[in-house]
């Protein structure tokens, strides 16, 4: 990993909010291609899936979401679940944003996807107890549409 991508990593947990943001918004960027550092973050991005932070906790899904592209182990097979639980976050805005990126995994390949798919569909069709659930399902279709 370069010393640019380390420091965006290190603002993230800047107090300076627009910095963050903007450190964010870096490696959101840097991940929608693939890249060969992923594996330097992943243990710690793993971690903060269960951060008492809800910031961490979205980042870490929606980072994870973006690197399963650049998982030639084939990581996020064994580690989804985890990501996935994010998606039921206590918190809906962190719960929203998690789901909003979970499609990304699909683009690793057909293992995936499948995976993905059939979580989205399970969580769709079973979801009407939850709060927001009409969100949620509109997350559901967004994210099963741009997979396709």
């Amino acid at each position: 990993m370069d010393n640019n991508m380390e420091t965006f990593f290190a603002n993230l947990e800047s107090k300076d909010k627009p910095l963050q943001y903007e450190a964010y918004s870096n490696i959101m960027e840097a991940t929608e291609e693939q890249i060969d550092w992923g594996y330097e973050v992943w243990d710690q991005l793993k971690d903060d899936l269960t951060h008492r932070d809800n910031h961490r906790r979205s980042r870490a899904a929606q980072f994870l979401a973006s690197l399963a592209k650049s998982d030639p182990a084939k990581r996020m097979l064994e580690d989804f679940p985890a990501v996935w639980e994010v998606t039921k976050d206590p918190k809906f805005v962190t719960a929203s944003h998690s789901l909003q990126a979970i499609w990304k995994v699909g683009l690793a390949g057909p293992e995936q996807k499948k995976m993905v798919v059939d979580h989205l569909i399970d969580r769709f069709l079973n979801c009407e107890d939850e709060k927001n659930h009409t969100l949620i399902r509109n997350d559901i279709v967004y994210a099963i549409y741009v997979m396709k």
